[in-house]
């Protein structure tokens, strides 16, 4: 299994999103849902980028394949694998300093 540090552009549709993940229907998707609900829900906000930034369980080639085409295309722009295997654990404490991406992009909503 594969840790993936991800960069995205939001879009405009991440309440959209947020509405997903909050429901379950996301978590329920096979067989990447629970992986991408825990990343997407620990996501980071990088104001210098105006980017998310996250680490995500992927075992696609190419890289997040099946999670682009099912939900992050839809909600993301300039999706980026920064670092295709890093360790979970250093790759989140390398963002933990920035803000919460639902706290920022849902209040300047």
């Amino acid at each position: 299994m594969a840790k993936r540090f991800v960069r995205a552009r939001p879009g405009n549709r991440l309440a959209e999103l947020r509405k997903r993940l909050d429901s379950g229907e996301i978590e329920a998707m096979n067989p990447f849902g629970r992986a991408m609900t825990r990343a997407l829900e620990k996501a980071r906000f990088d104001p210098e980028t105006g980017e998310a930034v996250w680490i995500e369980e992927d075992y696609c080639s190419p890289p997040l394949a099946m999670e682009r085409t099912e939900v992050l295309d839809d909600y993301f722009e300039e999706i980026t694998v920064v670092e295709e295997d890093v360790d979970e654990t250093v790759g989140w404490q390398r963002i933990d300093n920035l803000p919460g991406l639902w706290e920022q992009v849902l209040d300047e909503a």
